[in-house]
């Protein structure tokens, strides 16, 4: 059977079970709904509002008053202009008859006059720091105020001075005692509880004592956070029972890291605030809440947390209200129903692709989708409730691009394993059955490039292509660039004694490394040639591989055919054992996959061209350092099929060392990057046609996970670079919030059972040998991913020859050859530890961000383990004994240079 009529014979019953089930079939709808009505009912579950927190009805006693609004800052000395400060004093009139300030900078100073009229009573507040002449001005002006505004009831000098160290406490007294002698109303200063306990002499010099109570900086959990401020309260008190005591902060913030026990959000904030409210009106506590409107301005020098301790966003709308339910995330069902919405168009969109997916298959992968999509909503959703500067809102939109280029890798990725595990339909399988009698074969003409090979090698594999069980075919050698003539000539020599098929051609120093070599070779071709076949210098193959897949070309559609790469020399390193599997996989999954919607990738060995199309292409691209790939995707471009045969016909041998093996894949990386941008719009443009949706697809998705290593690349540097800021600086850089942790770590874990699983459905080995290709390709990643960047933005890399059959090196030249793998990992190992015994493991955020790190660090033990295992020592490989070739006579040919 012809592989036109195989193709037809299989489209026929694909047709049948079409008309039968539908693409958008009913099992396919029913997976995506049902999992998106699961999901909505865990959306609602984790975003259930709290009931059982006792409302309050009261007055509260009072407001800490900061009115900056968005992009003010004293800081910057942008104040807020006196309309927003009525404004803000209108609102506040609502809640409470009491107010705190803190400065009488900028038109903060008019507040008691603009609060006139308001029914509020003011606590004039004045800022000291560690500049005394600025100090001795805002006290002139806080005693002027004062004494111009009945409404001022009370002085602050000074807020936590003492606790920032900007003034020692008898100095503090002295601005105390000073005030105190030139207005009218009583004094004081404001410090947590300890302050007040380890310095009696400053709460002897002031009116009365002003205590911060203050729980979440102290790592307090929620459920006892009242209970212990009232605590510290009662300890001041106990210590100084003559004095009045006034709480001057009290309060929970709405957002932050965790500290300790201690949870910062909605809820905690209602629950924590209520509950004190009605202990104080019970009481009779004198407080001010911190704080009444959310001040973002603080997160530069407090860390996140300090931005929302207001009970009204910077927007000033109230968080929650006093009575009734209170939620986190009161807007959630729009996050859930768009979450919703998008897994159910990209699950559909793919699954109708599919529709001969088993019904498991389609669970999985409307669950994972959901599960991915519903992830970036909930991290959406926490950006919506985010104070950002122009700054942070770049880097957090960076993060969230990054975040969804990973959700569709996840989804990319999760489609691939569930159609190749679950998928009962094979559209475009090739049976290779040697031709029968009367089956028309086309002319061959094989070609072998060569550069410094061995010569024992390469004869191997020339004895191999005379054992081609196929009457019309050639063999062309091709040698560039090697100088040494005792190199060549040996393979020269043996090209003669096998025959007039066998032509030997020595190029000297040539342009076009492999590419260049190979177009010599289709100038030089027989002109009856039809079939161009390339194979690599070490490959030995079976002696029915033309008769099997020659025939194929009797179809006038398909510009190419390939087999898989194999490997001889599997039997002697575990290092080799790895790199034998690891290569294995993407033969007999990612391959058989990607032949289903003709999208395969070409490769410079075991591969059949149709010589009219190459020529049509205008030969191997020689600016192309993989010059095969980039060929099997021109001919896609120009309309051919490709026949994927996923038997083997051929097997070579392995690179020897860690750093081959390394600088193999990092010129495959690099290479499809220069593809990539040279078939931009074929591959980008969806107004292009060149290529179907489904090459389009197979293209960009296989990619991605190489996109994915080089942004690895950029979030560890990232990791790094804030891991420091953790460690030296930990109030200005805070742990990013969860959700941005979790996705990274996920994705990791994800990839190894994604691997592990097509592995055992598709590839023929254990679970060990799975585990160990798994290994071997993480350790590549790092070599990838410098490789994408190269290739996106330079256009030069040197052809980087694989060595075969080369002695493995010492074990010490083993941590020699990772030795960049082995300094990023001991860095991130140093960062992770650091971080955690720095922030003394107390927070999930940091376990997280240690997690993240150490997630981070496992390409680079990958890659250090394989090198290590790619220096021991391995059995030697035992010779394959091949026919002795015919004995006749041959002419060696010898072209001059740049022929």
């Amino acid at each position: 059977m012809t592989y036109q009529s195989q193709i037809r014979r299989q489209e026929a019953m694909i047709s049948t079970r079409k008309a039968r089930k539908g693409w958008a079939s009913p099992s396919s709808w029913a997976a995506a709904v049902g999992v998106g009505m699961v999901a909505f009912g865990l959306w609602a579950g984790v975003n259930r509002p709290a009931t059982n927190i006792a409302p309050y009805t009261g007055e509260i006693g009072g407001f800490a008053f900061s009115p900056f609004h968005k992009g003010e800052s004293p800081q910057t000395g942008d104040y807020p202009t006196t309309a927003q400060i009525k404004s803000d004093l209108t609102l506040a009139a609502k809640y409470t008859h009491n107010i705190r300030t803190y400065t009488v900078e900028g038109d903060l100073g008019q507040i008691p006059a603009l609060a006139q009229g308001m029914n509020l009573n003011v606590t004039l507040g004045a800022w000291l720091d560690r500049h005394p002449e600025a100090n001795a001005k805002e006290l002139a002006k806080v005693v002027q105020i004062a004494n111009a505004n009945p409404d001022v009831k009370q002085v602050m000098v000074g807020n936590e001075t003492n606790l920032r160290g900007d003034m020692p406490v008898p100095e503090l007294i002295a601005d105390i005692h000073q005030v105190e002698k030139q207005v009218h109303v009583p004094v004081s200063t404001a410090e947590p509880w300890h302050v007040w306990l380890k310095h009696p002499e400053l709460a002897n010099s002031v009116d009365f004592i002003t205590v911060h109570l203050l729980p979440y900086w102290e790592g307090v959990p929620e459920n006892i956070a009242v209970q212990d401020a009232m605590h510290r309260f009662q300890e001041v008190h106990d210590r100084f029972p003559n004095k009045r005591i006034v709480i001057g902060e009290i309060g929970w913030p709405s957002d932050g890291i965790d500290i300790g026990a201690a949870r910062a959000n909605n809820i905690n904030q209602a629950r924590f605030l209520r509950d004190f409210f009605n202990l104080a009106q019970k009481e009779h506590l004198n407080y001010f809440v911190m704080e009444a409107f959310d001040q973002p301005w603080k997160t530069s020098f407090e860390g996140r947390a300090a931005g929302y301790w207001g009970m009204f966003t910077l927007a000033r709308h109230q968080k929650w209200s006093l009575t009734g339910p209170v939620w986190n995330h009161a807007e959630w069902i729009w996050y859930a129903l768009g979450a919703a919405l998008m897994s159910l168009l990209a699950t559909m969109a793919l699954l109708s692709r599919r529709p001969d997916i088993r019904l498991p298959g389609k669970l999985v992968f409307a669950a994972l989708v959901e599960g991915f999509t519903s992830t970036l909503a909930m991290l959406l959703m926490n950006m919506g409730q985010t104070y950002l500067s122009y700054s942070a809102a770049a880097v957090w939109a960076g993060l969230a691009l990054g975040q969804g280029m990973l959700l569709f890798l996840l989804i990319a990725d999760n489609f691939d394993l569930v159609e190749t595990i679950f998928g009962r339909v094979v559209k475009r399988h090739y049976e290779p059955i040697p031709a029968s009698a009367g089956t028309y074969l086309p002319k061959v003409s094989l070609h072998l490039p060569i550069c410094n090979e061995p010569p024992h090698m390469v004869k191997q594999t020339l004895d191999s292509l005379a054992a081609l069980d196929y009457d019309r075919f050639e063999v062309l050698v091709i040698d560039n660039n090697t100088m040494d003539p005792a190199v060549w000539e040996p393979v020269a020599e043996h090209c003669a004694r096998l025959g007039p098929k066998f032509r030997f051609f020595t190029l000297g120093k040539y342009k076009g490394y492999k590419a260049g070599a190979l177009n010599f070779a289709l100038r030089e071709t027989a002109p009856d040639a039809e079939v161009i076949g390339v194979i690599d210098s070490d490959y030995l193959v079976e002696p029915d591989w033309l008769r099997c897949m020659a025939p194929a070309f009797n179809d006038p559609a398909v510009g190419f055919t390939q087999s898989p790469q194999d490997y001889r020399d599997n039997d002697g390193s575990v290092f080799k054992r790895m790199m034998f599997w690891e290569y294995a996989g993407f033969f007999h999954a990612g391959m058989v996959t990607r032949n289903e919607r003709n999208a395969i990738i070409q490769h410079g060995t075991m591969t059949l061209v149709r010589k009219e199309a190459l020529l049509n292409e205008n030969g191997w691209a020689e600016w192309c350092i993989t010059e095969d790939s980039q060929l099997g995707l021109r001919l896609f471009r120009a309309g051919y099929e490709a026949v994927y045969s996923k038997k083997s016909f051929g097997k070579g041998v392995m690179p020897d060392d860690y750093t081959a093996f390394r600088k193999q894949r990092y010129r495959w990386a690099y290479g499809a990057m220069r593809i990539v941008r040279a078939n931009a719009a074929a591959l980008f443009n969806p107004f292009n046609k060149e290529l179907t949706a489904g090459q389009r697809w197979h293209f960009v998705t296989g990619w991605l996970p190489w996109f994915g290593d080089a942004l690895g690349l950029v979030f560890l540097a990232m990791g790094l670079a804030w891991s420091l800021g953790l460690i030296f600086d930990p109030v200005r850089f805070e742990f990013p919030i969860a959700l941005f942790m979790l996705p990274s770590i996920g994705l990791f874990f994800f990839k190894i059972v994604q691997i592990l699983a097509l592995y055992k459905n598709r590839v023929p080995c254990g679970f060990m040998d799975r585990l160990g290709a798994a290994v071997a390709g993480l350790a590549l990643s790092h070599s990838i991913g410098k490789a994408v960047w190269k290739g996106l933005f330079t256009n030069k890399l040197p052809f980087l020859r694989t060595p075969k059959m080369e002695n493995a090196p010492a074990l010490v030249q083993g941590l020699v050859m990772a030795r960049e793998e082995l300094v990023i990992l001991a860095l991130t190992w140093a960062a992770a530890l650091a971080v955690g015994f720095g922030h003394h493991w107390a927070t999930l955020e940091t376990r997280l961000w240690v997690a993240v790190l150490f997630t981070q660090s496992m390409p680079y033990l990958a890659s250090v383990g394989v090198s290590i295992l790619a220096a021991m020592p391995a059995k030697v490989v035992k010779p394959v004994a091949l026919p002795a070739p015919k004995k006749v006579r041959t002419v060696v040919f010898h072209p001059a240079a740049g022929d």
